[in-house]
């Protein structure tokens, strides 16, 4: 079932089981230490979309608003046991119907950059290191 939340609306039982994930995937699998707590999950213009499964929340995304305009996509992440049912394209299609016409960007590691670009999103830069792994910013319209 697709949720859709912005964060001053976000439960803390929701909020723990994102948190569990991005952290499952993003610290533990890819071996990344990094500042996972942001801050920008609570803020009210904050638009958070989720798949609930049996196990939990199974894939994730988040939608910024960008200074100046626009929107950031990110934190895009599915857990391992449920890749490759096109749960994380279902959450691109929704994020992008959310947010219209207006621009967006996102920073991909570089092995999705053809996922992303399925949806519009074209490279907007040089590839650089993110906490050790491979990146590319992309923009869309």
């Amino acid at each position: 079932m697709l949720r859709v939340v912005t964060g001053d609306r976000l439960s803390a039982g929701d909020l723990y089981a994102i948190l569990k994930l991005r952290v499952d995937v993003f610290v533990v699998e890819q071996e990344c230490p990094y500042p996972e707590l942001d801050g920008r999950d609570l803020v009210p213009g904050t638009r958070h979309l989720w798949l609930d499964g049996a196990s939990g929340v199974e894939s994730y995304l988040r939608v910024l608003d960008e200074p100046g305009g626009g929107f950031r996509i990110g934190r895009v992440v599915t857990a391992a046991d449920a890749r490759g049912k096109g749960l994380a394209a279902q959450l691109m299609t929704a994020a992008l119907e959310s947010i219209s016409d207006a621009p967006a960007v996102l920073d991909a590691q570089t092995y999705a950059k053809g996922f992303y670009a399925k949806f519009g999103f074209e490279p907007a830069g040089d590839e650089f290191l993110e906490d050790g792994i491979p990146h590319i910013t992309m923009r869309r319209g």
